[in-house]
């Protein structure tokens, strides 16, 4: 294995695009695939761009992979045009993605019959600390693997600890993160609604509470979109939160864990997924908690 590793980046999402980029400018040689033209386009100015995941893979000693759900992950490594039967021996694979433990356990044990071995790494932060390599990293997998992709986890975290041994344990600890982020954002959608209409001044609650002990990073962060109202600037989609919160629900079920605020804040999600909101940005919640529409 090289000292520096050759990189296949998959997915140029919101996160993944400033996520790559940050490897990249740290030095890495990074090959990066999408399946949107306009997101490769984006970033062929700093990154070698591949015509395909294939191309994109091969050679790679590190493959990163930044999806939306456990299905796509699947898809890339597995479907019909699936990177797996191109990945040399020894090659780690980096999953970024938050697709539940269930997900990645069942891809990891897959590549072991073909000697790929998994690190699971999802990412928490946003996209602005993504751009600065300020993320936190939650990392599972065995430490020889794990020291493999630590120069792409130092370029793109200002954490990055090792939770566990193994893939999946990033996972777990990536539900629990967004249980807290979930509830804090609906939390403070509630918090700002109920202000609104007992006629307060939305930028002064913001300001004033955001001091106190009331204080938190949703409230900081997506307290100021609320009260702002800039729902389309997406830094943060709703339907995120829709999958995000399944995943909390799911794992709960499989360990008989209550979570009532959890189940509750999920359930504003929905409703907004349902009223066809979710393509805008998680603060939108505050717009349904006070009973309007965009």
């Amino acid at each position: 294995m090289t000292t520096t590793p050759k990189i296949a980046w998959i997915g140029l999402g919101a996160m993944g695009a400033p996520m790559a980029l940050a490897t990249a400018a740290a030095g890495m040689s990074v090959t990066a695939y999408d399946v949107s033209p306009d997101s490769l386009k984006a970033v062929e100015s700093h990154l070698s761009v591949a015509s395909n995941a294939r191309e994109a893979v091969t050679g790679a000693d590190v493959v990163a992979i930044m999806v939306a759900t456990g299905t796509q992950l699947d898809s890339v490594l597995f479907g019909d045009d699936g990177v797996a039967s191109e990945l040399k021996q020894d090659t780690v694979v980096l999953v970024m993605a938050t697709v539940g433990p269930q997900a990645i356990e069942s891809a990891a044990a897959r590549l072991e019959d073909v000697n790929v071995r998994v690190v699971d790494a999802p990412v928490s932060g946003g996209v602005a600390r993504a751009k600065t390599g300020d993320l936190l990293i939650m990392v599972g997998g065995e430490s020889s693997d794990v020291s493999v992709v630590q120069p792409l986890l130092n370029a793109m975290a200002a954490k990055s600890p090792v939770v566990g041994p193994k893939p999946g344990d990033g996972q777990r600890f990536k539900i629990v993160n967004q249980l807290l982020c979930g509830v804090h954002i609906a939390a403070a959608a509630e918090a700002l609604a109920l202000a609104d209409s007992m006629g307060l001044d939305l930028t002064q609650v913001h300001d004033v509470l955001g001091t106190g002990a009331a204080a938190s990073f949703m409230f900081s962060d997506r307290g100021q979109r609320m009260v702002d109202e800039n729902f389309d600037d997406v830094r943060s989609a709703l339907d995120i939160f829709v999958k995000d919160m399944g995943l909390v629900s799911e794992a709960a079920r499989e360990v008989h864990q209550q979570v009532p605020l959890s189940s509750t804040a999920e359930q504003l999600y929905v409703r907004g997924h349902r009223e066809g909101l979710g393509r805008k940005d998680d603060s939108i919640t505050f717009k349904l908690l006070r009973g309007e529409s965009d």
